[in-house]
């Protein structure tokens, strides 16, 4: 707990508890990562689960990859930010709890989807493997419940 304590007196904690500016541009930068992440994967799991077959997997996988992993970078470190203006409060949040672990979940399912081979025969061939479907669905669901939990976050 000294280093939940310690993080609320950090330089970049205190800009965000004296400038509600600065916390508002921050949080909305927070949101914008957010909605590249969902922006992203929603469309790209809905085209390897094969609900959408508008484009080959090969044109937009690598695309829409990159998009989401960069709304993950830019939400992990806008997250941190924000988190550091309450850390021991959202330590204790259930629901914060919750949603960092989705996240975590969400970001090693993408890892090992992206390094299976089933992966590499999509981008190929344009199918996806039964394996792979049910790994997309997956990402759905956690990705959608990574979601819910940051909202569930403030009525806690």
């Amino acid at each position: 707990m000294e280093a939940l304590a310690w993080l609320s007196t950090t330089p970049v904690a205190a800009a965000l508890k004296a400038s509600g500016t600065l916390y508002l541009v921050v949080n909305a930068a927070h949101i914008l990562s957010i909605g590249l992440i969902v922006g992203a994967i929603l469309p790209l799991d809905l085209r390897l689960i094969g609900v959408v077959r508008a484009a080959p997997i090969a044109a937009i996988g690598p695309l829409l990859s990159r998009t989401a992993a960069t709304g993950i970078v830019f939400a992990i470190v806008t997250g941190l930010c924000l988190f550091s203006v309450r850390p021991q409060e959202y330590a204790q949040n259930p629901a914060f709890l919750a949603k960092v672990g989705l996240v975590a979940l969400g970001i090693a399912n993408a890892l090992v989807l992206h390094l299976r081979s089933g992966w590499r025969m999509a981008m190929s061939t344009d199918s996806a493997t039964p394996a792979l479907r049910v790994q997309a669905a997956f990402s759905l669901v956690i990705w959608i419940g990574a979601v819910l939990a940051g909202r569930w976050i403030g009525f806690i």
